[in-house]
């Protein structure tokens, strides 16, 4: 069986979306969605009619927007997200986003072919929280092999 990898991101704005603070990262957002669905790897993103996944709610609190998308490899999300356009985004986060206590972030091996659900990855991301790297979920400096089985990601 062959794997990919998920991914979840959860950042908390540090104004409404539509506020001109955000303005320059909401700018940005048609541009590096798709530089992601045009790289090597990429294989799907959650997104709405929009475009994007600011609207879809991951949590009560309306300032914290999410991403979750799914790649063929660790090395495919890596190099989107560090050694793209997407690299200038992620360097100026500190003008949109508050700083969060607890990781935000986490990595997931799925079957191919698999979509995650918003329930999936939050989920996995709260494990990361409470346990951080384990097979369950991880991040790029905490690598977990591609699992042999099925039953070693459920």
């Amino acid at each position: 069986m062959d794997f990919h990898l998920a991914q979840i991101n959860i950042a908390r704005l540090v104004a409404p979306i539509d506020h001109p603070l955000i303005a320059d990262f909401v700018r940005q957002l048609d541009e590096i969605n798709i530089l992601a669905e045009s790289s090597p790897g990429f294989v799907w993103r959650l997104k709405a009619d929009s475009g994007n996944a600011t609207d879809i709610p991951y949590s009560d609190d309306p300032f914290v927007i999410v991403n979750m998308s799914v790649w063929t490899s660790i090395d495919a999300l890596k190099d989107f997200t560090y050694a793209s356009k997407h690299v200038d985004v992620f360097r100026d986060r500190a003008r949109w986003f508050e700083k969060m206590q607890l990781p935000h972030y986490c990595l997931w091996w799925v079957p191919a072919g698999h979509t995650p659900t918003m329930a999936e990855g939050r989920e996995r991301l709260e494990h990361y929280q409470r346990h951080g790297s384990t097979p369950q979920s991880f991040w790029f400096s905490q690598r977990q092999p591609v699992p042999t089985s099925i039953e070693s990601v459920v």
